[in-house]
């Protein structure tokens, strides 16, 4: 792909992910495009339909909160980086939860989802469990917390959140650090 042809794909994405957080299934083609500020047949080239546009936002967020999980667990103090990502997945939880709303429905299995969004949803999944236990193994979290149960609590302040409510969210995701057994 050429630079220009991947600096509006990317342009895309950004603007997609923007228009579907605060739209969700109301959210046009169109107006991702004049958010990207690229013509309709520039969002159409890259992809093919509104679905695919939606499958590729949803991949890329999930990759970027990968990587700020794998990132964070680099972090010397295990307790606090892992409290740290729940913060940031806390606040980044509406707009994913509604990306995956938009996707077609599937099971528990991921089963009906594309292999790119399996694939993206199983890395992000990974690193989340990978942090908990590296604060598990420091003592910075209670052993009886699994993947599942950070999910659930995640999956639950997200659909709680609104995004202007940063004081509340902020003394929300204290409570469930509490619980976790996770220092702040």
């Amino acid at each position: 792909m050429r630079r220009d042809g991947a600096a509006n794909r990317e342009k895309v994405l950004l603007a997609a992910e923007h228009v579907f957080a605060e739209k969700g299934a109301a959210a046009s083609t169109d107006e991702v495009a004049q958010r990207a500020g690229v013509s309709i047949a520039t969002v159409f080239r890259n992809f093919a339909t509104k679905q695919d546009l939606i499958e590729a936002t949803a991949c890329r967020y999930l990759e970027k909160l990968t990587a700020q999980a794998l990132a964070l667990a680099e972090s010397q103090d295990a307790g606090k980086a892992f409290a740290s990502l729940m913060r940031s997945l806390a606040a980044a939880g509406p707009v994913k939860m509604t990306l995956l709303d938009l996707l077609p429905p599937h099971d528990d299995d991921g089963q009906g989802l594309s292999r790119p969004v399996t694939e993206a949803a199983d890395a992000f999944r990974a690193a989340l469990e990978g942090a908990l236990h590296r604060a598990q193994a420091a003592g910075a979290a209670r052993l009886d917390v699994t993947g599942d149960d950070v999910s659930l609590l995640l999956r639950a302040l997200a659909y709680a959140t609104d995004l202007s409510e940063g004081e509340a969210l902020d003394r929300a995701v204290g409570i469930v650090l509490d619980g976790l057994g996770v220092p702040r």
